[in-house]
């Protein structure tokens, strides 16, 4: 799994956590849905730093909030 996997994943698993669809968590951090859906979507996985930011200011919780689970830490160095 890499880096933009993970971070759909734990966008996912916060969503599912607070009952939040993805167009809501859209709404909730002020970017289109379809920037939304972008990065669920497996084949595209589109997602920048400045979109990660907006989403965690929408759910209202820090960016070291976000990156502290494990499966970040679990990390390996991604070589392109």
């Amino acid at each position: 799994m890499n880096v933009k996997d993970i971070v759909a994943k734990r966008f996912a698993e916060i969503c599912r956590e607070r009952g939040i669809a993805v167009n809501e968590l859209a709404t909730l951090s002020g970017v289109t849905p379809s920037t939304a859906y972008s990065m669920m979507n497996e084949q595209r996985r589109d997602v920048s730093i400045v979109t990660i930011k907006k989403f965690c200011d929408g759910l209202e919780i820090t960016l070291g909030e976000f990156f502290s689970a494990p499966e970040f830490d679990a990390l390996e160095q991604e070589i392109c």
